[in-house]
């Protein structure tokens, strides 16, 4: 049997895309084996958000090609589709594919077995008007089924090269994402993460259908049990959403709401679609109609020119609203993009100083949310046991009995909880299990088990927003 082996990098985008690809495979019978062992075909889904991207994309290449010299290599993804005649100039690659044509991968796969001659099939992304569909109806090795819902998107910030790299909005039709979510709920998923590039851009392009009505839709799926959105901008959090918000039943009370910053001068020069002021009336209005949402966002430090007064900015303003967790990144030139040639570049050793502010500042606003927490009980799904979390066993206060497992609730707390004697901890993972937070911390809250919601239980819950 022809054996194919992947390896992926960056975004959740990229890892749908390589199980959608390996489905395609899977279906021309193929068997799938790990990356670090020899196979007849390697596929690398790159990622090209910064030069580290790149860097790790051409490892992994040459990886597979030292693996088995005599392996057809593909390689696909953001990298692909900016760098296509560079990457096919690295020694052993055969097929290079844009981001727009990865369903043909096959395909071409056997073009090149049968013409012997390295092919790049790489065009103008910025002219791609249809969505790619997908086929994903489960995931290897993974208790929480991402679903993608749209690619692109057409805001182009400075400092940004995804745009070119995955090409303007594309939104997946209504009927194929309904389709989709039916069977992964079917196929056992408690939890369907819905995901884009821009999800919140999601109906841009379709006939006066948006995010707002298609959670409306996906909140009348009977065997859908928890919804989550990936991200949403600010700007496009309006009164449709928010109603859709309050009355589902589904929905994850937990929005991740990208920052940047909350400097308006450096907003500015982001070309973000948004100000400070419009951000704090929408985080208003979020949380005058659901008061127990929490809030997750995204910060960019050391954005050229970004100075001590400007990031104090940003400081204050996380700390006075109260987000549950902030993940940030320090700011990385990346040739193509109109802030890389920006001047007053910040000096590395500052980026570093503000990257440590705000990650302390993080993990004293988690354990301040959750302690706001303490006693309440959570639905949680198992995802991995504690042992292969990457948390350190010895972070823990107090002696545990029993096995222990790792997940997260629907506030997108990540919650540890130890297995009662008599019940498998392998037949939790995935499942929904009901646990009582006692111990708030600042990365990992830790939780007692009471007891696993049923699939009885799940059948009997009230239906939602949905009309006869």
């Amino acid at each position: 049997m022809t054996t194919v082996a992947f390896h992926t990098l960056g975004c959740k985008v990229n890892f749908y895309d390589t199980e959608g690809i390996w489905h395609r495979f899977q279906q021309a019978g193929y068997q799938q084996v790990p990356f670090t062992e020899p196979a007849d075909v390697y596929v690398i889904n790159t990622c090209t958000v910064t030069h580290l991207g790149d860097r790790k994309s051409r490892q992994a290449i040459r990886r597979a090609v030292r693996t088995n010299p005599d392996a057809l290599v593909v390689v696909t993804g953001c990298y692909a589709q900016m760098a296509a005649k560079e990457i096919a100039q690295i020694h052993g690659v055969d097929l290079v594919v844009g981001n727009d044509r990865k369903m043909s991968i096959v395909d071409l796969v056997e073009q090149v077995r049968a013409g012997d001659q390295p092919l790049i099939d790489v065009g103008n992304i910025l002219k791609s008007k249809e969505f790619e569909e997908m086929d994903v109806p489960f995931f290897h090795d993974r208790t929480r089924a991402n679903l993608k819902i749209q690619d692109g998107c057409n805001h182009f910030c400075t400092f940004c090269i995804i745009p070119h790299a995955r090409g303007l909005i594309r939104s997946r039709q209504p009927e194929s994402v309904l389709a989709q979510a039916r069977k992964l709920a079917r196929a056992g998923y408690r939890e369907i993460v819905l995901t884009g590039i821009h999800t919140g851009g999601y109906g841009e392009d379709l006939d006066n259908y948006r995010l707002a009505d298609l959670l409306r839709d996906l909140e009348c799926e009977e065997d859908l049990y928890r919804l989550r959105i990936s991200s949403i901008e600010a700007s496009e959090i309006d009164d449709a959403l928010i109603e859709v918000l309050q009355s589902s039943k589904k929905i994850c009370n937990h929005l991740h709401i990208p920052l940047q910053s909350a400097s308006d001068t450096v907003l500015k020069r982001m070309n973000r679609h948004y100000r400070m002021a419009e951000y704090l009336e929408k985080l208003g209005h979020l949380r005058t109609a659901l008061p127990d949402l929490a809030v997750t966002t995204d910060i960019i430090v050391g954005f050229p020119g970004e100075t001590d007064e400007e990031f104090q900015e940003t400081v204050d303003f996380l700390t006075h609203q109260s987000f549950a967790q902030i993940h940030v990144f320090p700011y990385s030139q990346r040739k193509g993009t109109p802030a890389a040639k920006f001047a007053q570049q910040v000096n590395e050793d500052v980026k570093e100083e503000r990257v440590q502010r705000l990650i302390q500042l993080s993990r004293e606003l988690t354990q301040k949310y959750a302690q706001g927490l303490l006693g309440d009980s959570f639905e949680v799904i198992p995802e991995e046991p504690w042992l292969e979390s990457g948390l350190n066993e010895k972070e823990l206060t107090r002696k545990e009995d029993g096995p222990m497992l790792v997940g997260h609730a629907a506030n997108y707390l990540r919650m540890a909880f130890t297995v009662p004697e008599g019940i498998r901890a392998e037949s939790l993972i995935g499942e929904v299990c009901r646990v009582r937070l006692s111990e708030a911390r600042s990365d990992i809250q830790m939780g007692q088990f009471e007891a696993q919601v049923t699939f009885a239980a799940l059948d009997s819950d009230e239906e939602g927003s949905c009309s006869a």
